[in-house]
């Protein structure tokens, strides 16, 4: 009887309802794996980036010669980007105007719109892990009820039950919820470790962010000292 049991021939002969949502589980599942690893090697990439950039910006290089680096790669990003576009708009309004509030105003604005839109880069694909692992396991609750149901049902119309005819029904059910959770847990883990390295690339590029700016307005004011 225990040989009968395999998990194989409980999910062949599930019922149509529970297929379906142990199909849908499946896919979600790997869908999920395939952007966990996507992630974590975008997150990786982004985090040893960042550090070159740092070690590239801080060894007193002329910020000039950064910025004719930074825009002959096609493939800029993070940190690169955010000093892009700061230095861009800082040059473009320091040729229009001698007030350095009024430039380090724009310069600020242009990297905090960098910033939004890294970070949004970031966290592509978060809620999708998210939603997996919020749902999954009420997903397979769903399939395990259905199955449930439907073996009570067929319990009901014989004249005597025995466990023999009860147990692969409930056992095919209770498989539904075992995909779920084994969905569920990767994507919630993934996301929560995932979330707290975004939120420590996001910190590192708000303080670039003031450091820079310090910087910019530290030139700002002197060359309108200057005139």
């Amino acid at each position: 009887m225990a040989g009968q049991l395999s998990i194989i021939d409980l999910i062949l002969h599930a019922s149509f309802i529970v297929q379906c949502v142990m199909l849908i589980l499946l896919s979600a599942s790997v869908v999920s794996w395939a952007m966990i690893i996507q992630r974590n090697k975008a997150l990786s990439e982004a985090l040893d980036e960042s550090r070159k950039f740092e070690d590239r910006f801080w060894s007193g290089i002329d910020l000039s010669k950064l910025f004719n680096e930074v825009s002959a790669r096609p493939d800029a990003s993070g940190l690169e980007n955010l000093f892009k576009a700061g230095f861009k708009e800082f040059a473009r309004l320091h040729k229009t105007s001698r007030s350095p509030s009024a430039v380090m105003e724009g310069t600020t604005r242009a990297m905090r719109v960098g910033l939004s839109r890294e970070v949004e880069r970031l966290e592509t694909h978060l809620a999708f892990l998210a939603t997996v692992g919020s749902i999954s396991p009420y997903i397979g609750l769903f399939g395990t009820v259905w199955g449930i149901m439907n073996s009570f049902i067929a319990l009901g119309a014989v004249q005597q039950a025995t466990l023999a005819m009860v147990a692969p029904g409930i056992a095919e059910a209770l498989i539904a919820t075992a995909i779920g959770l084994f969905a569920a847990i990767p994507a919630v883990i993934a996301y929560n470790r995932f979330s707290h390295r975004v939120e420590q690339l996001e910190n590192s590029y708000a303080n670039f962010v003031e450091e820079f700016s310090n910087i910019l307005h530290r030139q700002a004011v002197s060359s309108g000292d200057s005139h």
